[in-house]
Order: C-alpha cells, then sequence, then structure tokens
C-alpha cells in the first residue's frame, strides 16, 4: 500500500516539554527522506502571540485552500516547518476555541467509548481537547483533499488519544497508531518513589489511580490503548 499523508500528532510537537520532543524530533529527517511534505506533524498553539516559538518557521503558503475551509469550519490552524533537521512540516492547534465546551465534548466520548472524563482536572482537560482538536483537523484535511485515500494518523499519550476515537466515529476511513510512551500509573509510581516492577502484580490499578488523583488518565489509557496496542493487561493498567 502506498501511504499518501502520514499525521504525527503530539503535545511535544515544536513545544518541548519532555522525552517525546526528542523521540519524534530526532527521527523527523529519515520520514522526511522518505515522503517528503506528505509527512505532516500536528502540534499545539500554546505559545501566545507576543512571544515568538523558537521551534516554528510560518509559511503561509501551506495549504492555503484548505485552510480557508478549515477557517469557516472553526478550526484555527498555523503551518509553518518544525525547525530541526529536515524541515517538516508542522500544523499547530489553537484549541482554546473548545474551552468551555468540553462537557459536550466529553459527553459524547462517554457515550460512544464509554471514555469516563468526570473525575479529569484541568491538567486532563486541556490537552484532551487538544486530541480532540488535532481529530477533528485531520478529519477536515482528509475530506478537503479526499482524493488521497491512504492516510495514517499516529498519536502519542494519552493526551493525544482523544483524536484517535474522534477519527473512529467520524473518519474511519483514516487509520490511527497510538504510541504510549510511559504508562500513566507506572510513572506516577515511579515518580513517588515506589517499587514498580518488583511489586506490580501486588498493585491494584483503581486503588493507586484515585490515590494518584489519575483516574481519567489511566481509564483512557487501559481502556482504550488495548484496541491499539498488544501489551500485558497489567502493564496497561499500571
Amino acid at each position: 500500500m502506498k501511504v499518501e499523508f502520514i499525521f504525527e500528532t503530539s503535545w511535544e510537537v515544536c513545544n518541548k516539554v519532555g522525552g517525546i520532543h526528542t523521540v519524534i524530533s530526532t527521527k523527523a529527517l529519515k520520514i522526511v527522506n522518505e515522503l517528503g511534505d506528505k509527512y505532516i506533524l500536528i502540534g499545539p498553539d500554546v505559545w501566545r502571540e507576543d512571544v515568538t516559538n523558537p521551534e516554528f518557521i510560518p509559511d503561509e503558503s501551506l495549504f492555503v485552500e484548505w485552510k480557508a475551509r478549515a477557517a469557516s469550519e472553526g478550526l484555527r490552524v498555523k503551518t509553518g516547518r518544525w525547525n530541526i533537521s529536515g524541515k517538516p512540516i508542522v500544523i499547530l492547534i489553537d484549541f482554546t476555541p473548545y474551552f468551555g465546551q468540553q462537557n459536550e465534548i466529553f459527553a459524547v466520548f462517554w457515550e460512544t467509548f464509554k471514555l469516563d472524563s468526570i473525575t479529569g482536572q484541568w491538567d486532563y482537560v486541556e490537552p484532551a481537547l487538544f486530541g480532540y482538536a488535532a481529530g477533528k483537523m485531520i478529519e477536515s484535511f482528509s475530506t478537503y483533499y479526499h482524493e488521497h485515500h491512504n492516510t495514517i494518523a499516529q498519536f502519542h499519550e494519552w493526551m493525544t488519544g482523544t483524536g484517535i476515537l474522534y477519527l473512529k466515529k467520524y473518519a474511519p476511513w483514516v487509520a490511527t497508531s497510538f504510541t504510549t510512551h510511559a504508562t500513566v500509573l507506572g510513572r506516577s509510581i515511579a515518580g513517588n518513589n515506589r517499587p514498580l516492577y518488583g511489586k506490580m502484580e501486588e498493585y491494584n490499578p483503581s486503588q493507586i489511580a484515585r490515590e494518584f488523583n489519575v483516574v481519567a488518565k489511566q481509564l483512557w489509557q487501559n481502556n482504550h490503548s488495548k484496541k491499539f496496542r498488544r501489551l500485558k493487561p497489567m502493564f496497561l493498567q499500571l
């Protein structure tokens, strides 16, 4: 199968927070050499207008016609290139228009996928809305360029996972891939200096999630990553 577009979505595209930034940025050159401008990265537009993002090189000439359509659909995007080796195309999404709509958005995810977001705090809500916006953007792009049939969308970590669920419901023609770099509970346990691997079978995932106040994050990863990767069930939970 000839891949016509690959989208790769992460909270750390043009937004260095942790190790995922390194994972994506160091492999980009090889992918660009293979796919050129058919490889498109998606990141959050979290830099305010009075501060310049040193990793983002704006290019308004990219996808001009589609951007006009996207704007009419309520999507706020910036096109450009990531200032790394290979200079891959980047689309940054302003997801703030969805603030205040999270109850309606999460209600659909609950009704369709049983994704329980009721306990999610702002550190859950914000990236979940970004993932949702990324899903809408990919749907819009792939619908506009409908002559391209073989499209893949990769999402990194639970922070973007709502994008997968959105595409599954509204744009099932887009193939999806999910990559988890560390599980929510595993990170919480290790980050609090508790033994992980030696005690793994003794931990109760639901109890640990409540203790560390990460119930919504853990529920997404546990309930849905099983659909995208084959991992030992306990690892999915921890």
